[in-house]
């Protein structure tokens, strides 16, 4: 594996963590039951809790975010920093959440959508969602190496 793929695979287990952390946290509930719930050990959720998966399988990780009922899009790209993973239909509850009649309406108007799509219609959006994303991250890493050539 040459040293692109290692570093996307890496950026992929990064934000997958993430992904989870975020979920297992709404939840509320301790790490150990948590654990138990998802059929991992205590300290492998405490790891990605805290992001140290660099020795945790991408696939581990996946197994784990399908238990925990996750909907994740994995984006990969021409380079590493395009990578990423991202979840969808899960809205978070609880006091952490922002509350915003424009958001919600938004949220409400892509639930609708991704289910009066067939699932062909629905790759075609995700496919068409990961390259404007990817342009975005391009154009904002070109704006940072711009404002620090800058010196801004």
């Amino acid at each position: 594996m040459n040293r692109a793929e290692q570093a996307t695979i890496q950026a992929l287990r990064g934000d997958l963590a993430l992904q989870i952390a975020r979920h297992v946290g709404r939840d509320g509930a301790s790490q150990a039951a948590t654990a138990k719930r998802l059929g991992i050990p205590q300290p492998t959720l405490s790891k990605i809790m805290r992001g140290q998966v660099e020795a945790i399988s991408l696939e581990l990780m996946l197994r784990i975010a399908m238990r925990a009922g996750l909907s994740i899009v994995l984006q990969t790209g021409q380079e590493p920093g395009e990578a990423g993973v991202y979840s969808s239909g899960v809205t978070p509850s609880g006091p952490a959440r922002i509350t915003s009649r424009i958001a919600d309406q938004a949220r409400r108007a892509t639930s609708e959508s991704a289910h009066s799509l067939t699932p062909a219609e629905r790759l075609a959006a995700h496919l068409k969602h990961n390259e404007l994303v990817a342009a975005l991250q391009r154009a904002g890493a070109r704006a940072a190496a711009s404002s620090r050539r800058s010196g801004r």
